[in-house]
This record gives structure tokens, C-alpha cells and sequence, in this order.
């Protein structure tokens, strides 16, 4: 996808102007209100300092939570607003408690401001039906227009898809011209070998990607809980692991075509419950107990991924090999994640596709040592599919 970014923008449509930039601010609040993982906003703050340094005014929306289309306090950026000030101590960085209408215009045309952020984009019922008339109003907040939300990117909602029909030019922002550029590249002309890793509890959420990945891969390493329903195919005991019944024919017949590229776990860690994590133990695949449920893949399976991973040249990992939050069903996670840092250390292209695995691997302190992590969990897997997203599709096309 050949969009223009806004790093090619010229000064005279930059300089002095409004610049108004989608980001995605769609972050966790504690019961205070106070935000406890800003990853998201710092992801979005090159594109930020960017337009500043080249004297733009820039003007934030944002959704956040799912308010249903109606003001919700719990749901208000006011408390969002006040840590992005903290991240750009020398800026003035305003809150707006409107969306759209004469108080958001004149806070976007307010010059005592560098930043303001506007109230939830989800406040009101028109964003998620793409409305717009709605769009026509938010196009009123900015004399361009940046989509640096690729997080949203799949989503056509009027603050990501119809606004950029009214306020123009409409460009990519630097982290979705980055999210672009690395998932475009992977699936497009990859470094090989490339070893795709599949987590996560249901096959039915990934199977498009699993279709979309095999006739690209070297490798496609399966875990989590989605590896049952390839292991019940097989005719394996799965004992009360999560299978989807309806979706045992569709894995064989993945197996059946798939040659060696699909490689599922040897080995599996097992307990009666995730409470029960004394009781875990390793099992081979077709020992899995009656009484007891997969919650990670096994020792010898997270060696054997991790292997592949560091012989490779270009890996992507979407989905947790186990129930990553309770220990010790993390284990097979972070020794994906371990062996993710040392590829890249040895040169090799680490991608994380956002959702869980971005947060495993923020948890174990290697964010940094990959190359990249995604900030859109849904945006990535349906970019991955080979999907046009319709925040993307929108933007205007590169000269």
C-alpha cells in the first residue's frame, strides 16, 4: 500500500496549520482514572513532535473504550490528555471536552495550544457507522489530515475512514507508515527462512491467517490453545482442553495440505485448571490426561520453536503459546519471546503482531529488542490475511 506520509508533506501546507491526526489513545485506566500502560501514546509521539517541530498546530482524535456511542465519564480522555502533557513537558498540551461543534473548532484554532486532544471520538453514535456528516464536522478541526492509528486502521469509522475524504491532503503517519512498511515487507518479499508462530485460543480466529501464511512460510510454528483442535484432528486425547468442535474437520484437512511447513507442539504442559498451576506438568502430545487441559505448549516444543526462530531470517508472531498471565503458563511464551531477541540480535527481521504478544513481550522487558512491535492486534491479523484496510485504502496514494 504506496500511501503518501506526512514526512512528505511541504512546508506550506505544514507551517502554521492545523494538523489533524487520528491517533490511537485506546489505553488502560486504573480505577483513578490514571493511565497504566502508555505505550500507545508514546507510539504516536514522533509523529506529534514531528508536525511541531515543523510549526504545525496538532489536533488529536481518539477513541476509547467502548462508550456505545454516548458520553461515558469512565470513558473521558481528560486523564489521557494530562499524561500525554507529561510526555511533552515542554509543550502545551490541552484537553477539549467536545468531539465536534464551535467548542472543538475553537480549541483547534486555539494558538496558546501546541496539542489538544479532543473528547472521545466513540461519545458520539455517528463515529462507528462511518457517518458522514459527522466527518464533515471533524474535517472542520484540521486543514490536513494524519492517520497515525494503525491500531484502527481496520475499523471504516468517520474519524478513520469518511473524514479523510473531507480534509485534504490525508496521510500516514509515522507509525503507520512503519506498521506498513514492516508487515507490507514480510509478507511481500521476506528474508528467508521466514518462520511464522500462531498462538492464541481459537483456530476460527485465525484461520484466514494460517490460509493467507502457508503458501508464504518456510515454518509455520503453531501453540496456545488453537493447537488442541489440530490435536483432536489428529485423533489425540485432548482431555477438557479448549477445542472448537465445528472447526476439527477444517485442521485436518490444513494438515493434510500443508506438507511440513505446519509444525505443531511435541509436547504439552498440563493441569486439571489454570489454578492449579502446582499440578503443571509436561505430557507428549498424545499423552494429554482425560482430567487435565493443555495451558502451554511443552518444554521440548518451546526448545525445539525456539531453534527455528533463531535459524531464521524473518519472523512473525502473532498469538501466547499458553495462558501467558498465570505462571507457570508462561513459560513456552517468553522462551518464544527469548528467542525472538536473540534472532534480532543476530540480524534477523522480529516482528510482534500486536495484541497479546505485544503485551507478553512488554511484560518480559524485550519490547525493545524486537523489530518491531505492533500496536494493532486486529489491524496486523487482518493486514495479514491480505484484508485492505479500510483507514489505509482511504489515505491519499503516493505521487
Amino acid at each position: 500500500m504506496n500511501k503518501q506520509t506526512v514526512r512528505e508533506l511541504t512546508d506550506a501546507v505544514v507551517r502554521g496549520r492545523r494538523a489533524l491526526v487520528r491517533v490511537d489513545f485506546n489505553v488502560p485506566l486504573d480505577d483513578a482514572r490514571r493511565v497504566t500502560d502508555d505505550t500507545r501514546i508514546r507510539a504516536a509521539l514522533p509523529t506529534i513532535q514531528l508536525l511541531l517541530d515543523r510549526g504545525a498546530r496538532v489536533v488529536l482524535l481518539s477513541h476509547l473504550g467502548r462508550p456505545k456511542g454516548k458520553p461515558t465519564p469512565e470513558f473521558s480522555l481528560e486523564s489521557v490528555a494530562a499524561r500525554l502533557g507529561e510526555l511533552l513537558p515542554k509543550r502545551r498540551v490541552r484537553f477539549a471536552a467536545a468531539t465536534v461543534g464551535p467548542e472543538a473548532v475553537a480549541a483547534s484554532n486555539d494558538t496558546t495550544a501546541d496539542v489538544v486532544l479532543l473528547e472521545n471520538t466513540r461519545f458520539l453514535a455517528g463515529e462507528e457507522k462511518n457517518d458522514e456528516a459527522l466527518a464533515r464536522q471533524m474535517a472542520e478541526l484540521g486543514d490536513f489530515y494524519v492517520n497515525d492509528a494503525f491500531g484502527s486502521a481496520h475499523r471504516a469509522h468517520a474519524s478513520t475512514e469518511a473524514v479523510a475524504r473531507f480534509c485534504k491532503p490525508a496521510v500516514a503517519g509515522l507509525l503507520m507508515e512503519k506498521e506498513l512498511q514492516y508487515l507490507g515487507r514480510a509478507l511481500a518479499n521476506p528474508k528467508r527462512p521466514f518462520v511464522a508462530v500462531l498462538g492464541g485460543s481459537k483456530i476460527s480466529g485465525k484461520i484466514d491467517v494460517v490460509e493467507a501464511l502457508l503458501p508464504k512460510v518456510d515454518a509455520l510454528l503453531v501453540g496456545g490453545a488453537m493447537a488442541c483442535t489440530f490435536f483432536k484432528a489428529m485423533g489425540f486425547e485432548t482431555g477438557t482442553s479448549l477445542v472448537e468442535p465445528d472447526r476439527v474437520e477444517m485442521a485436518r484437512e490444513l494438515i493434510a495440505r500443508s506438507g511440513t511447513r505446519l509444525i505443531l507442539p511435541h509436547d504439552a504442559t498440563v493441569a486439571p485448571s489454570i489454578e492449579a498451576g502446582a499440578q503443571a506438568h509436561a505430557v507428549k502430545r498424545d499423552g494429554i490426561p482425560a482430567h487435565a487441559a493443555m495451558l502451554d505448549i511443552g518444554p521440548d516444543t518451546a526448545a525445539s520453536y525456539g531453534r527455528a526462530i533463531k535459524s531464521a531470517k524473518t519472523i512473525l508472531w502473532n498469538g501466547p503459546m499458553g495462558v501467558f498471565e498465570h505462571p507457570p503458563f508462561d513459560a513456552g511464551t517468553g522462551a518464544i519471546a527469548r528467542a525472538m531477541a536473540e534472532a534480532t540480535t543476530k540480524g534477523a527481521t522480529t516482528i510482534v503482531g500486536g495484541g497479546d504478544s505485544a503485551a507478553a513481550v512488554e511484560e518480559a522487558g524485550l519490547a525493545s529488542k524486537m523489530s518491531h512491535v505492533s500496536t494493532g492486534g486486529g489491524a496486523s491479523l487482518e493486514f495479514l490475511e491480505g484484508k485492505t484496510l479500510p483507514g489505509v485504502a482511504a489515505l491519499d496514494d503516493a505521487p
